[in-house]
């Protein structure tokens, strides 16, 4: 059935604007009328018409219209002065996107509104955007809070409430401070529900927490529906939910996890303001049994008298309006919505008593009503005065960036009994804080100290670790070597009496040291590869064929990680260095003879040092022997004396005195030359005496290959297979299993049938087998 619609021209809106001097909404379910109350100098002042679009027919609707009119009657009663009048031309969406749009046609066509506040819901402002964008009358939501409505895309909506997006770092912080690296998303299938993901997906990324699974509820799923849907949930690993819907869906999906078991220990919720700015309209009986340990994310309002005062009179004036609803609960859409309509009444002061006019853009015949509505010549100065306007609201500091409201500030509550509890605060710039202390550093913190007492679902006072091993989890299947020597890294001791194997090692602490750090679970079965008598079933190649087919998920093993075996399977970063070395006897260059001072320097260097001893005496000679009685006499006696002074300056003994400066400078330059040589061949000397000095027998592979010497290689080691690649034949390759066996065939040598790789006997031999040991534990690693 049509609804009447009822038409104002604008003489009799004027009459009317100028008569009432109360606000009067009328209770219908047709359009409504409400004209802001007047003072005594009301033939002087200009109504203004604007639009309102709500759904009369649930909660937030019905509080919302109220608390417009609300603030309307009291800005003007404290503003007789003012010049301008809002009247408010009120259109019921009836819940439907259609007929939302329809009203703001009819609002922007016939009415010739200057702005319109609402519509209510996302879904309903999608539509309606365009409409604002092509008449220039801007669109003033106060609970759309959908983040892809964005003013930039659409200039003329404002959002007169916060973005959805805006808490996604206080539910991350949250994640992050107790260490869950996973979550999973439960959000209603519509706009409202899907549009904080995207920006909720990338802050949780941004601490290294994992998005598991997402799942969307329809808005009119059924109980088992919503059963089905749980019961999936239930069978994965993951136990942290973050849930965004209305409490209207959010109630039924609560009181359901509750019967299939989701609210007992281990479990961790966190609900979007969503559900906790609004908790207040949840069924208290659902809260009591079914919502108790969850943590919500709440938009705080600071307690002023201004608000005390307002929910006083707020009350009064709904029962008086609803006389049919008891106990009304005011939440902050009302808040959202009385501040919204002051803004609005304040830019419309501030625009003056101009000419609210449409500019007819199409005036054609055979046209649609999109095509003849007109042009606000008044809607962009109406938006830049906007978002110039501020004040001090009921929920805050009222003030518009970039087209919306903006929060620093997010609550942390814990919901027990039949509320939430404040248990915590999240601001921008200092992250989780106890209390709001205005003296807090500029430091970000995350710590989980910050937060009061929390009791978790279950009544639970342990942080839950945010996964459980799951129900119908698979085991995965990992093979493990069995070696017969060199079990440092990988052993399996098996007990023929229960026919079970114990799997111990080096390579075994490091996998379950890093299963143990994984932030879900991973159940896993250690199986030694090898037949039913204990003994081995094959090599690191067939375990890797063993993978490669997908009988086994996985090997732990001291394995190299090489070209070929990667074409086959994926290797995990290394943890030890992969190398491989030759171990070959030394020999001792330690002299033992006499003769061992003369060692430090090479015979060359030993003659041109004696060359310039006799060049130095030469030179002094011919510069002194002239003027220096001292270099005088027979020939004999100046050839010593020449020759001693040369000598004697190593450490300073000559008794004869240089009176030529060009000796002295000679001197000093050979007093450094001699100098260094001294200092160079005592260090020489001292370390060929006390440094033993061994040298390998073998220094390359290929001299290795020329010796024709008998080499070993453990067995099942890839060296072996590289050796035969080098040409060593199979009959000089030796393989051995254990340090016992490699002992004995190094000690017997080639001579005996053993290896010509041998250790030197002595008090040493202990040590020097920790370092074959070392080397050749095992050349795959």
């Amino acid at each position: 059935m049509m609804t009447p619609r009822i038409s104002f021209d604008a003489d009799m809106l004027l009459f009317l604007a100028l008569s009432f001097s109360a606000i009067v909404v009328s209770s219908s379910d047709g359009p409504h009328l409400a004209v802001a109350q007047s003072s005594d100098n009301s033939a002087t002042t200009i109504p203004v018409n604007v639009g309102v679009i709500v759904d009369l027919k649930t909660w937030v609707g019905q509080m919302g219209l109220t608390c417009v009119n609300m603030s309307l009657s009291d800005f003007y009663s404290s503003n007789p002065s003012h010049k301008t009048r809002l009247v408010l031309n009120v259109r019921d969406s009836e819940g439907d996107e259609v007929a939302a749009a329809a009203a703001a046609l009819d609002l922007i066509k016939n009415k010739q509104v200057q702005a319109i506040i609402g519509p209510q819901s996302s879904g309903q402002a999608d539509f309606i955007l365009h409409l604002g964008n092509k008449s220039h009358v801007p669109i003033i939501s106060f609970s759309a809070t959908n983040p892809f409505l964005s003013s930039i895309r659409n200039p003329y909506f404002i959002r007169a409430a916060q973005n959805d997006s805006s808490q996604v770092k206080a539910i991350s912080a949250v994640v992050q401070a107790f260490g869950w690296r996973e979550a999973v998303l439960i959000y209603v299938d519509n706009e409202f529900g899907e549009g904080i993901i995207p920006s909720l997906t990338d802050a949780l990324e941004e601490v290294d927490t994992r998005v598991s699974h997402r799942s969307l509820i329809p808005p009119s799923a059924t109980d088992d529906q919503i059963g089905l849907e749980l019961y999936k949930l239930m069978t994965m690993q993951t136990r942290v939910f973050i849930v965004h819907m209305l409490p209207t869906l959010g109630q039924r999906l609560f009181a359901k996890a509750k019967e299939v078991g989701m609210m007992e220990r281990g479990y961790v919720w966190i609900l979007t303001n969503g559900i906790t700015d609004l908790l207040s309209s949840v069924d208290s009986s659902v809260v009591a049994s079914s919502m108790q340990g969850i943590l919500g994310i709440k938009t705080y309002v600071p307690h002023t008298r201004n608000l005390d005062n307002f929910m006083v009179q707020w009350k009064k004036k709904f029962q008086q309006d609803n006389p049919s609803v008891p106990s009304p609960p005011l939440n902050i859409f009302g808040y959202y919505a009385y501040d919204a309509a002051r803004a609005l009444a304040m830019a419309v002061e501030e625009m003056g008593t101009g000419n609210f006019t449409f500019q007819i853009l199409n005036a054609s015949t055979d046209v649609t009503d999109l095509d003849t509505f007109g042009v606000s010549q008044t809607g962009e100065k109406l938006l830049q005065e906007l978002a110039n306007t501020t004040f001090m609201g009921l929920t805050g500091n009222f003030s518009l960036v970039d087209g919306q409201l903006e929060s620093s500030v997010f609550q942390i509550v814990n919901i027990n009994g039949n509320a939430a509890r404040g248990i915590g605060f999240w601001t921008l710039k200092n992250g989780l804080l106890r209390d709001l202390n205005p003296f807090h550093t500029n430091k970000y913190s995350t710590s989980k100290s910050n937060f009061g007492t929390i009791i978790w679902p279950g009544d639970s006072t342990s942080i839950p670790k945010g996964w459980e091993l799951p129900t119908n989890g698979k085991s995965l299947k990992i093979l493990v070597p069995v070696k017969d020597g060199f079990k440092q890294y990988v052993t399996v001791t098996r007990d023929p009496t229960t026919n079970t194997s114990q799997v111990t090692g080096y390579c075994i602490d490091i996998f379950r040291a890093v299963i143990e750090k994984m932030p879900y679970a991973v159940t896993y079965e250690l199986i030694p590869f090898a037949f039913p008598n204990g003994s081995s079933a094959g090599g690191y190649n067939d375990m890797i064929d063993q993978v490669y087919y997908q009988n086994y998920d996985a090997v732990v093993s001291d394995m190299t990680i090489r070209a070929n075996r990667s074409l086959y399977v994926e290797f995990t970063l290394p943890y030890t260095e992969s190398m491989g070395a030759m171990l070959v006897p030394y020999k001792n260059n330690k002299s033992k003879n006499a003769w061992v001072f003369l060692k430090p320097l090479t015979w060359d260097l030993w003659l041109t040092t004696g060359c310039f001893f006799v060049f130095i005496a030469l030179v002094v000679w011919i510069l002194e022997h002239q003027i220096n009685e001292d270099f005088g006499g027979p020939a004999a006696h100046q050839v010593g004396t020449s020759l001693w002074f040369s000598f004697s300056t190593m450490v300073f003994a000559q008794r004869e005195r240089s009176f030529s400066n060009l000796t002295r400078f000679v001197v000093i330059v050979w007093v450094f030359v001699v100098l260094i040589l001294t200092q160079s061949y005592t260090a020489s000397l001292s370390s060929l005496l006390v440094v033993q000095n061994y040298q390998p027998t073998i220094t390359d592979m290929y001299q290795l290959l020329n010796s024709g010497e008998r080499v070993g290689c453990q067995y099942d080691s890839f060296l072996c297979e590289t050796l035969k690649q080098m040409k060593f034949g199979d009959d000089r390759l030796v393989s051995y299993q254990s340090v016992e066996e490699c002992d004995a065939l190094l000690s017997k040598g080639s001579s005996r049938v053993g290896l010509q790789l041998q250790l030197t006997k002595s008090a040493t031999l202990n040590s020097s087998f920790s370092i074959l040991q070392q080397i050749y534990h095992d050349p795959d690693i």
